[in-house]
């Protein structure tokens, strides 16, 4: 599995951060969703920053492989949803991030002596 993660930081202006949710679901999402090997997309409301700068939402597409991830991201419905997100001022307020498969940790061998 690999994963498409874009981690959108609040704006300051409350209007302006709805407005730009709203252009996001309505116009961005559905482009997304036209990618070929997209198996699926989240999106999750941030509810609390705790550290770094303040987060509006994060949104996840997963893909079957690596391999079928570089492939999506070089189609043309991608790159309409990428020229979208510029349009409607995400890429500005994005962190876009490639995330490998994720590795088991075996929490039995944490030290919680301290």
């Amino acid at each position: 599995m690999a994963r498409f993660v874009a981690i959108y930081r609040e704006r300051p202006d409350a209007e302006a951060a709805a407005d730009f949710e709203r252009a996001y679901r309505q116009t961005h999402l559905p482009l997304v969703a036209r990618t070929p090997g997209l198996i699926s997309a989240e999106v999750s409301a941030a509810r609390k920053t705790l550290a770094g700068e303040p987060v509006q939402f994060i949104a996840e597409m997963t893909f079957a492989d690596r391999e079928s991830m570089s492939a999506a991201l070089r189609t043309p419905q991608w790159a309409a949803a990428g020229k979208n997100l510029a349009e409607i001022g995400g890429l500005e307020i994005a962190t876009l991030v490639i995330l490998d498969d994720p590795e088991p940790v075996d929490l039995g061998a944490a030290d919680t002596s301290a």
